[in-house]
């Protein structure tokens, strides 16, 4: 199987290319960066510009399933023009290969998976979240979701089969949300936020590219959750990092006021509360590697220290 995956180069596509390799399945890979471009027997780079809906259609050669991961990060301050290019980055990447495929009357694809975000379920500390909820949260990462996915599901109209992965927080020591909560605790400044009873349903990177790659496999269709098994609340969260690095947490919880003087309507981000459920995925026959939070975190710290260890290691033999 060929696959073409879209942010090929970013913090989760770099697992799925790896993870794609390991099944054998060759890859195909738009990016912005023509300094990017690599050419490789399983590891083929295409430029293309959304943009400016610009793209090389070579791209789409004897590939049958397309990976969508592209949009611009939500990490950062969301001024009104930064909304923009939230909202315009997944809408014009989906448009411009929509309109490739209908450029290409010979092209092999029969699906795509598409990224999405557990940030359309509605804020609450007591719901429990399955993909047959309807409601969508009354924010802007809401209104992102909503338009993002009926933007995948234009693709049925092409005869593709759709399916879309809602991704809860990633836990990585690569990238991501982790590093940035754990810098406060390695600094023994680390604390919750909020009333730190907010729900946070994250995944170990290595399970959330395999469920792409499950469903890749197996054409699933329809949406699904890109969660593990067991969420936890946001103090639960702080206090496994703090475990991890053997750090006390001494300081009081950070009030909103104070992230949102900070961060600004970004801030919503940390204090937005979705106890989401990966069943439907389980039910499809994914088997989860990481399902507690505990275990996943204990996997990536200790891997950070073995590679701070190594490096410590070349550069004393360097030295001596």
């Amino acid at each position: 199987m060929k696959v073409l995956i879209t942010g090929a180069t970013g913090l989760v596509g770099s697992e799925l290319v790896s993870q794609c390799h390991e099944k054998g399945y060759d890859v195909n890979y738009l990016t912005t960066n023509k300094g990017k471009i690599v050419s490789k027997p399983n590891y083929q780079g295409y430029y293309w510009n959304p943009e400016k809906a610009e793209i090389d259609s070579d791209c789409l050669k004897n590939v049958s399933v397309i990976i969508n991961l592209a949009g611009a990060s939500i990490s950062k301050r969301w001024t009104s023009s930064y909304k923009k290019t939230i909202l315009d980055s997944r809408v014009n990447s989906l448009g411009l290969l929509k309109q490739t495929l209908m450029n290409t009357a010979d092209h092999t694809v029969t699906s795509l998976v598409s990224a999405s975000a557990i940030g359309v379920y509605p804020n609450s500390l007591s719901n429990y979240y399955s993909e047959e909820e309807s409601e969508v949260d009354d924010s802007f990462l809401g209104r992102v979701v909503q338009v993002w996915e009926e933007k995948a599901d234009e693709f049925k109209q092409l005869g593709l089969i759709v399916a879309k992965v809602r991704i809860g927080l990633v836990m990585s020591n690569k990238g991501g949300a982790l590093p940035q909560m754990a810098k406060p605790v390695k600094y023994f400044v680390g604390t919750a936020f909020g009333s730190g009873e907010q729900w946070q349903s994250w995944i170990h990177i290595s399970d959330l590219a395999r469920i792409f790659v499950h469903v890749a496999q197996y054409e699933l269709e329809g949406v699904f959750n890109g969660v593990a098994p067991n969420p936890v609340t946001n103090a639960k969260m702080v206090k496994e990092i703090a475990k991890n690095l053997e750090r006390p947490l001494v300081l009081p919880n950070i009030p909103k006021f104070v992230m949102y003087t900070i961060l600004g309507k970004m801030a919503y981000l940390l204090f937005a509360s979705q106890r989401v459920s990966s069943k439907k995925i389980e039910e499809e026959g994914f088997v989860f590697q990481y399902t507690n939070i505990c275990h996943a975190l204990s996997e990536i710290f200790k891997n950070d220290a073995q590679c701070i260890d190594s490096k410590t290691k070349v550069t004393n033999e360097f030295v001596s």
